[in-house]
């Protein structure tokens, strides 16, 4: 680290964490690895969902350590008086407040946004939800996988004649959190320009519609002649792109391009198939689909492994790549170089592997370490160091359950 600058690009920006199970702490998250200081409020009994991922030691949570490094944990019971009132305390405190309950939860805690503007003129307040704060699905209950439907998204994946698939990862919640980080740092910015503060209102629904790279605008350009949909392991738009079959694996190739497609017929020892008329052309190779696939896939066949057929692609700078199971993925050097794949330790857990941070920075070239907290951890150093509290007044709260400690 440069000396001078601070831990890294966020330091001295203080966050207050209303979010639990992917969206809003992969938002938070990102913030903490920035070098913001993020409180997080669990609420009492249960805390956030995210304590009772699928693998567990004791009653700690690997998926809850991964979406949460790096946060101090204030937990309170939202029912109590007490709570909300310490609550809007830490609001007036903070620069950014992020939460992702569905929409009315926190007004009903207390905390909407006009209540906490009149308490903090210049916080950004980020609100993360399914569908949207407006409109006439924003009330409906929403995960990951429902917002991919009503994108379209789902709709896209699957064979043509078969029932749509949906992938086995949360890369709409992921998304969403990474849109939140970018639009609170925007307004952070504004604010440093302006002085204001404001409400961002960001939707699962809303960050999935916008990865229609080219169904939406082709549907509309051709009034309605053009109906995307899924179309199986290759595009409905550019060939060859898709998955070949090899002899042991699954190959991604894409070369559309006329540049990539002569590259790949010279890759294949059969230069001449760059001008047959059957695929000298992206529309004649449309056309000719079934074809096409059948010469690549009896092509990667026909080499020794399809490692040797990768290495051939390779040779010609062809863009592909091997279908890799995650086992690989966390494995392959290029991954670990780079600190794609982390390997993090854990007080509980111990040592494990998590995604790591996919920003870079030139004057932060190391990750900051980063812990995630028991439930409730830090009642005591957040409310003395932050509020004022003397430590006989915390000690009560959790006393008398306004504040509560440990892991659910």
């Amino acid at each position: 680290m440069n000396p001078g600058i601070g831990r890294h690009v966020l330091d001295g920006y203080r966050v207050l964490d209303f979010t639990q199970v992917v969206a809003g702490p992969t938002a938070t998250l990102m913030l903490a690895e920035m070098g913001a200081e993020v409180i997080k409020i669990e609420l009492a009994p249960d805390g956030d969902p995210g304590r009772l991922g699928p693998v567990r030691v004791g009653e700690r949570s690997g998926y809850f350590v991964q979406h949460n490094r790096g946060k101090k944990d204030v937990c309170v019971d939202p029912k109590n008086p007490e709570a909300r009132a310490i609550l809007r305390e830490l609001a007036a405190k903070v620069d950014v407040l992020v939460q992702n309950f569905a929409p009315g939860v926190i007004d009903r805690l207390g905390l909407g946004y006009e209540t906490v503007r009149a308490i903090n003129p210049k916080i950004v307040m980020c609100s993360i939800s399914a569908f949207g704060q407006t409109g006439p699905l924003a009330l409906e209950p929403g995960f990951d996988f429902l917002g991919a439907a009503y994108a379209g998204v789902t709709s896209m994946g699957g064979e043509k004649d078969g029932a749509p698939y949906f992938p086995m990862i949360a890369i709409g919640d992921v998304s969403t959190g990474v849109h939140a980080m970018g639009a609170i740092c925007a307004a952070l910015l504004y604010r440093e320009r302006t002085g204001r503060g404001q409400h961002l209102d960001i939707s699962l629904l809303d960050t999935y519609f916008h990865y229609h790279e080219a169904s939406v605008e082709t549907h509309s350009l051709s009034r309605g002649e053009i109906r995307p949909t899924r179309s199986g392991l290759h595009s409905w738009y550019a060939v060859p792109a898709g998955v070949f079959r090899g002899r042991d694996r699954y190959i991604i190739i894409i070369a559309p391009l006329q540049q990539h497609w002569r590259k790949l017929c010279a890759a294949m020892g059969q230069p001449e198939l760059a001008d047959d008329p059957r695929f000298a052309t992206n529309d004649a190779r449309l056309r000719n689909l079934d074809a096409l696939i059948d010469t690549i896939e009896s092509w990667i066949r026909s080499m020794p492994s399809d490692d040797d057929a990768i290495a051939a692609m390779r040779e010609q700078r062809v863009p592909m790549a091997p279908v890799l199971s995650v086992e690989e993925a966390v494995r392959h050097p290029h991954l670990r170089e780079r600190g794609t794949v982390r390997t993090i330790r854990d007080r509980i857990l111990g040592e494990f592997d998590v995604p790591g941070f996919a920003l870079r920075f030139s004057d932060f070239p190391e990750p900051l370490a980063l812990d995630a907290p028991l439930m409730g951890e830090h009642n005591r150093e957040v409310l003395t160091g932050l509020l004022g509290y003397s430590e006989e007044r915390v000690r009560d709260l959790e006393t008398r359950g306004v504040l509560r400690r440990g892991e659910t």
